[in-house]
């Protein structure tokens, strides 16, 4: 692997890690929201979290180009408070990537938080847990199995992440220039062919391999709470 690959795959890789850990916590509060909360409005809720997958990718990195600019609303607060930018940096591919993945890491936690019996946690209450120590000994281990789903998901989605980062920060070879981006450049250069397959080989394999080991968390998970 040469050096320039073996920095498109670091690169990948850190920007698929940041997004998934980053849009995590937000993914699991919004999916409690939906499955367990009763409040006006949480159709629209529902449907504005899902935009992403609808919407066309360009459509949501140009409303992020518009919020993160140095004039836009998060831009400028960010410019102004830390003197940092996101702009053509890999910190904006990973708040892309975020994004993009934030509807199917929510969609996957809030089926499982659904799946949770909540007759187990009342009895939990009535003997006497109070409301965190329901959730972190009863309601997180139940729905464990579908949030490390969504994490898979969400790092997957991630590493795919091609419309709205370029779109959002560019093709910047070193900054943001992660696998789906390098293998479009790729195709555009003449005699790039070797260097598509190369880099479309290591993408299937990390994929592949991050839901191999979803699947083992998942099943380890399932024995462990006699699920499966």
């Amino acid at each position: 692997m040469s050096d320039e690959i073996a920095t498109i795959v670091r690169l990948s890789l850190l920007v698929g890690g940041v997004a998934t850990a980053g849009t995590l916590p937000i993914a699991f509060a919004l999916a409690w929201l939906l499955a367990r909360g009763r409040f006006p409005g949480k159709i629209l809720l529902d449907g504005i979290i899902h935009l992403p997958l609808v919407v066309p990718p360009v459509v949501t990195g140009w409303l992020l180009l518009l919020a993160f600019a140095p004039n836009g609303a998060l831009g400028g607060l960010l410019e102004r408070w830390l003197g940092v930018t996101v702009l053509f940096r890999w910190t904006g591919a990973a708040i892309a990537a975020g994004v993009m993945a934030l509807p199917l890491m929510v969609r996957a936690i809030r089926l499982s938080i659904e799946a949770v019996d909540q007759r187990l946690e009342q009895a939990a209450r009535t003997l006497g847990a109070g409301r965190w120590r329901a959730f972190a000994t009863i309601t997180l281990p139940l729905a464990l199995p579908g949030v490390l789903a969504a994490v898979v998901l969400g790092f997957a989605r991630s590493l795919g992440e091609f419309g709205a980062t370029i779109t959002f920060v560019s093709n910047v070879p070193g900054e943001t220039q992660t696998l789906p981006l390098a293998i479009y450049a790729a195709l555009q250069r003449p005699g790039g062919e070797a260097a598509v397959w190369q880099l479309a080989a290591i993408s299937v394999a990390i994929s592949l391999a991050a839901l191999v080991l979803s699947e083992m968390l998942v099943r380890r998970q399932g024995r462990r709470l006699h699920v499966l």
